[in-house]
């Protein structure tokens, strides 16, 4: 008999410019996401974000449901979906409201955090997520929880996120044509740190780079609070059009040299002696005579890329360090750079982060996962795995508003009335 599950299952489903992933998931009770089914196929009609071909992308997501379904032995029914994309803003806002009987209520954290979240967004575009930062009670400064202090006036401090409401129209029809429901959409950059990020590492100071194949996603964390999120049009397959480019030859070719021979650092004169000995042979455009380059003409291509594209970060970082300074908010990033994403498995690219940022590198691998391990274990599932662990966390968020309207972090649930709760639904066959 079909029974249907509304305990802590979650499907995550995230449409890429390279690939469409979806898994399903059980949230245990210690926040172990146990995954029990998983699907991915190449990504049609989608670039950087943007649907360029309805049709092609509705086919990639049913044909990646379809063997997440075939896999956990289940029909899904929901998703939480994520979004990402050049449309995606984000900035930092506070909100005032007087503490009436000398005592933070928690009706007036909600309105605090409300008036912070009320700032006026560009036309076309809609909030996303409203992310808490710190409070502050008259001139006490830093406080995480306000909640039964004592003084006169309390300061919400948040981070607000937006996206473009035709983009994200355009992605909720997709997913409705496959029949399914959206319970939740969330920006892809936010899921990936609930993948691969620790407590320790947001309070030290820590960049994530979630490197994807149209852009890349920037977190920024401070003191435990969320100071900057940014989607850099840039991405891997950036990387490949410039191999074919210099190397003229296809794009699948290309993509293939650089996974096979690419590196992000460029030789020492020791090594690059033995590059030069290695001989690849590398296809012609339109049946043109294969071309052999030398490993190391390939790698000075693919270190110049990644090079490039890392420092784009890095000035943005700067920048962000100079704002915090002014601000008096700690700016220091202890923990370093988390690297995660599909295109920072390529070689030598912790290496080269490193000494572009000065600072320690990791490659973030999804963390507190457990079940099919062996086929997400891997920096291009950390934004997909990132949804269940935010659905579980946010359980109680509204799905964000289609005609407009914000949705909160979790936190803060009756500050916009609470609905009923909705649960990701799995149809399972017993």
């Amino acid at each position: 008999m079909a029974k249907i599950v509304e305990s802590k299952t979650i499907v995550g489903l995230e449409v890429g410019t390279s690939k469409v992933v979806a898994v399903v998931g059980e949230v245990l009770p210690d926040g172990v996401v146990n995954v029990l089914g998983v699907g991915s196929c190449p990504s049609k009609g989608i670039d950087k974000g943007s649907i360029t071909d309805l049709a092609a992308v509705v086919n990639s997501i049913q044909r990646a449901i379809e063997a997440a379904e075939s896999v956990a032995d289940c029909q899904i029914m929901s998703v939480t979906l994520a979004i990402t994309g050049e449309h995606i803003q984000s900035l930092n806002e506070s909100g005032f409201v007087p503490i009436a009987e000398g005592e933070v209520t928690q009706e007036e954290i909600d309105s605090a955090m409300h008036t912070a979240s009320s700032v006026k967004l560009p036309e076309g575009l809609s909030l996303l997520h409203v992310i808490p930062q710190e409070y502050a009670v008259d001139k006490q400064q830093n406080i995480k929880n306000p909640l039964g202090l004592q003084g006169v006036r309390l300061k919400a401090q948040a981070h607000l996120i937006a996206c473009h409401q035709a983009w994200l129209n355009n992605l909720q029809k997709a997913v409705e044509t496959c029949g399914l429901k959206v319970d939740q959409i969330v920006f892809s950059g936010l899921a990936s740190t609930y993948s691969v990020l620790t407590e320790d590492e947001k309070d030290l100071g820590v960049c994530m780079i979630d490197f994807g194949g149209g852009s890349m996603d920037i977190m920024v964390y401070t003191n435990g609070a969320l100071r900057f999120s940014k989607v850099i049009p840039y991405g891997g397959n950036t990387i490949t059009d410039y191999v074919a480019q210099s190397l003229t030859t296809s794009r699948n070719e290309a993509e293939s040299v650089k996974i096979n021979y690419g590196n992000a650092v460029n030789p020492t004169p020791e090594q690059a002696e033995q590059l030069h000995k290695k001989k690849i042979e590398v296809a012609g455009l339109g049946g043109c005579t294969p071309r052999t380059f030398t490993k190391a003409q390939i790698v000075e291509v693919t270190s110049r890329c990644y090079g490039d594209l890392l420092q784009v970060v890095e000035n943005e970082l700067a920048q962000l360090r100079n704002e915090l300074t002014m601000k008096g908010i700690k700016q220091d990033l202890i923990a370093g750079i988390v690297l995660t994403g599909g295109s920072s498995q390529m070689e030598g690219i912790a290496k080269c982060a490193s000494e572009i940022f000065g600072s320690h590198v990791r490659i973030g691998n999804p963390l507190n996962i457990t079940g099919l391990t062996d086929y997400v274990n891997k920096p291009q599932y950390a934004t997909v795995l990132g949804l269940l662990q935010y659905s579980h966390h946010n359980e109680d968020e509204s799905t964000p508003g289609f005609g407009g309207q914000g949705s909160d972090s979790g936190l803060f649930g009756s500050l916009w009335g609470k609905m009923k709760k909705i649960a990701n639904k799995v149809k399972s066959e017993f």
